[in-house]
């Protein structure tokens, strides 16, 4: 089951489409879903996180919490909106697409997916922009 929490003035519009997408996600990474959260928050409230758990002090986008059992995912990802407002505008993307990006990479990072390397930066590109384009809007 993925669960969408804020801890921000955010939401997403049409959950569904954003939990049936990542749902296809990690089926054509052959993976199986857990209880996945996607907790959205502010600057602080994840530099606070980076700081404890990681003893970074630095701002990033995301943070993910990988819990998973062998092919289940289970994890805690967080989001700042306020990292992907300014990397949207950084990139000359919409906030839109980076924030599919941000939800992806997360979920990429539980099913094993590294960015630590440059060959691993590789990688979780293209996987990002090939999972990006699994991502439908619903016809009426």
């Amino acid at each position: 089951m993925i669960n969408f929490n804020y801890e921000f003035d955010y939401k997403l519009v049409d959950e569904e489409l954003y939990s049936d997408w990542l749902s296809n996600v990690i089926i054509s990474e052959s993976k199986t879903e857990g209880e996945l959260n996607y907790i959205f928050c502010d600057d602080y409230y994840l530099l606070k996180l980076n700081n404890k758990y990681l003893s970074h002090d630095t701002l990033t986008d995301i943070i993910s919490f990988d819990y998973s059992i062998g092919n289940k995912l289970q994890g805690d990802i967080f989001i700042s909106v306020e990292r992907v407002q300014e990397n949207a505008s950084d990139f000359k993307v919409s906030f839109d697409d980076e924030l599919k990006r941000v939800l992806i990479h997360g979920l990429l990072h539980l099913c094993g997916y590294k960015d630590k390397s440059e060959q691993d930066e590789i990688i979780m590109r293209q996987k990002e922009d090939e999972k990006m384009k699994m991502f439908h809007v619903k016809q009426n």
